[in-house]
């Protein structure tokens, strides 16, 4: 069935009441409608034994559909917020991940693979590279969820992550609605787990090189930390046990969970604060100090839970407010640090918060953090600390001149931020749905999802251009992009290494004779030498834009709304005035032409320009609801959550078009 959204003989879930302040519908309306579930159409099926399958092999499961791309964060934290539920429930829910990309690498085959593998999914994925059975059921963002019963009806849709609570709610009454009626198979589902594949790393992520001129990698896939000699060639030492877990203690015992970027302390600052390394543990949430003499692993920064935007415990002031946090760093939530940097001039680790798309500032001597720049909106704005918009950062390294330069990965640009102020500008790159192969000047030019930045002998950088398995660079005398390297398999961090004696250094202005690259090649498990080549290369594979199926609406006044369905056993948290917000603004901005902007609320009548023909809305919804009853009070101590969506809308502007919009921030 490949239909647009709004063609779906599945109805979206926008059909049930819009939810605001005044308008909330309840837990049960979205079962109330009996909906048959679309068939799973797709490329091939993955985790099956090889096996196609259809809705009717399902017949008397659970199903739980996950919409996801593996470019993005939120999806990667949906992935861990269902371990625990395909663990407990293994003998009535079969989940599928249906891989929708947004990226053209992200379409292939062998990329496709790799994720399935990288991300360790233990249960059935459909490859949907054309958007089939994602147009099908009406998706519009990543992550996006879908409960089909064991009859084959759909129950239930909902966008965006930190759905852990109510999709247990879901599970467990449906398990015991159709164990009453007898249409419950309970048993081994239809998920056959691939063979792991024996090497040394397993998806490494980052590197950085020791005072001593050992190298030590992050080996995320292995969930641990390797100490290798001067040369990259033996192993000295293994950092955690290799099992995904968040223990502190000595380096036998000590876990982590998909480690990422790792810093060195100065050596006296090291003695002070008792550990030599920062490391950024990313799916734990939390920051790691090592301490290489005493061999012990202890955390210095995160409660080991995820920060959800907006949330209550990382706020000053009423809930759902957006905080600027400065204090203890041991207790405030995280959300997936990608790359830890430390940066002489302030004596602090800068961290890419890749979960909630800002940066922080972490304090080894005070042991303090703080949001150094972002304000958790995604995008590419520059700015100041407080009004810039990142997207995804996941690369950091310091420039000649003491500015810090910032993969920002999902906008495939590279910024540059000034680690004092958090003021951030732009050096390559457009927008959210912007990428290709392309270089030339700097306006022009186009990566692909880099991962890693690097500054090089001449005061260039170079850039570990993932999705297009290349090595860039970015001149900033010229403003010029070239090409280094191409043909390397997701590339995700960079050294420059002096090879003429083999070491790197973490000054690469210093470097004498001829520079060669160390390249972290994380789908080869691999740490690969590249020279640095005399002449650069260009090329020129084109600029793209994300393709998704549009949406049709009308130019001129158009109303937006969101619809908020509030778990069961919660209330909106209104102690404190309106618990619901709305951020609207477009690519390019002149398609609203008002109505643009933050404000309390879930709906919204805006603009559209009549004079363009297309453009993207991006939409971010969030409301607060605490756990009580509705109508009553909520009680001293309740839990409280909030519920965010980002939503980046292709839509095109059709006179006979409909003139609403209506998108789903929670349907349970």
């Amino acid at each position: 069935m490949n239909t647009s959204p709004e063609e779906s003989t599945v109805p979206a879930p926008a059909a049930e009441p819009a939810a605001t302040s005044a308008t909330v519908a309840s837990s049960s309306s979205a079962r109330d409608i009996k909906v048959r579930a679309p068939e799973l159409i797709g490329r091939r099926w993955m985790n099956s034994g090889g096996k196609d399958l259809t809705l009717a092999d399902l017949r008397g499961k659970v199903v739980l559909l996950d919409f996801w791309t593996f470019c993005c964060i939120n999806c990667l934290h949906v992935l861990d917020e269902l371990r625990p539920l395909e663990e407990k429930y293994a003998r009535e829910l079969v989940i599928i991940g249906v891989h929708s990309p947004k990226f053209e690498f992200e379409r292939t085959v062998e990329a496709v693979d790799q994720a399935v593998e990288r991300y360790q999914v233990e249960h059935l994925v459909l490859d949907d590279p054309d958007l089939v059975t994602w147009q099908a059921y009406t998706a519009r963002a990543w992550p996006t969820l879908a409960v089909i019963d064991p009859e084959g009806y759909l129950v239930a849709t909902m966008s965006g992550e930190g759905h852990a609570a109510g999709l247990t709610e879901i599970i467990e009454g449906l398990i015991e609605e159709h164990s009453a009626k007898g249409t419950l198979h309970s048993g081994d589902g239809p998920y056959v787990p691939p063979p792991a594949p024996e090497t040394d790393l397993f998806y490494p992520g980052k590197a950085t090189r020791l005072p001593s001129g050992h190298l030590i990698v992050a080996d995320s896939g292995h969930h641990s930390l390797v100490e290798y000699d001067d040369d990259a060639a033996t192993i000295i030492r293994r950092i955690g046990t290799g099992v995904r877990g968040s223990d502190d203690g000595d380096f036998a015992s000590a876990s982590f969970s998909e480690p990422g970027g790792i810093t060195v302390l100065p050596a006296d600052l090291a003695a002070e604060v008792g550990y030599q390394l920062v490391v950024a543990d990313t799916v734990n949430h939390t920051l790691r100090g090592i301490d290489l003499e005493a061999e012990t692993v202890t955390t210095i920064a995160g409660t080991g839970q995820q920060h959800m935007v907006g949330a209550i415990d990382n706020v000053r002031g009423k809930p759902g407010e957006l905080g600027r946090y400065d204090g203890p760093a041991r207790d405030v939530k995280l959300s997936s640090p990608w790359d830890v940097l430390f940066v002489p001039s302030t004596a602090e680790v800068v961290v890419a918060m890749a979960g909630n798309h800002t940066i922080w500032s972490f304090d080894p001597k005070d042991g303090t953090i703080r949001i150094l720049s972002g304000t958790m909106n995604e995008g590419l704005v520059d700015g100041d600390g407080e009004t810039a918009w990142f997207a995804q950062s996941s690369g950091l390294d310091l420039g000649p001149e003491g500015e810090v330069f910032v993969a920002d990965s999902e906008t495939s640009a590279i910024r540059r931020l000034d680690p004092a102020t958090g003021e951030v500008s732009t050096l390559v790159g457009v927008g959210l749905f912007d990428f290709g192969f392309r270089d030339g000047p700097a306006a022009e030019a186009r990566l692909q999802h880099p991962l890693g930045v690097r500054t090089l002998p001449d005061g260039s950088i170079a850039i570990a251009d993932t999705y297009n398995g290349a090595i860039r660079r970015f001149d900033p005398t010229t403003e010029e992009v070239t090409t280094l390297a191409r043909g390397l398999r997701e590339p995700s961090d960079i050294l420059v290494v002096d090879s003429a004696s083999g070491a790197a250094d973490e000054t690469p202005t210093q470097i004498a004779g001829e520079a060669e690259l160390l390249v972290v090649e994380s789908a080869a498990h691999a740490l690969t030498r590249v020279k640095l080549p005399k002449d650069a290369q260009r090329v020129d594979e084109g600029a793209l834009t994300t393709k998704r199926p549009s949406t049709e609406i009308a130019s001129g006044p158009v109303s937006l709304t969101v619809n908020f369905t509030v778990p069961a056993g919660q209330k909106l948290d209104d102690r404190w005035g309106d618990p619901t917000f709305l951020q609207v603004s477009a690519t390019p901005p002149e398609l609203i032409v008002s109505g643009e902007g933050g404000a309390e609320g879930l709906s919204r009548d805006i603009v559209i320009n009549p004079e363009l023909n297309e453009g993207v809305l991006h939409v971010t919804a969030r409301a607060a609801a605490c756990d009580g009853e509705p109508g009553g009070e909520i009680p001293l101590h309740a839990a409280c959550h909030l519920y965010q969506q980002d939503w980046g809308i292709p839509v095109d502007l059709v006179d006979s078009a409909p003139d609403d919009l209506n998108l789903d921030l929670r349907g349970a």
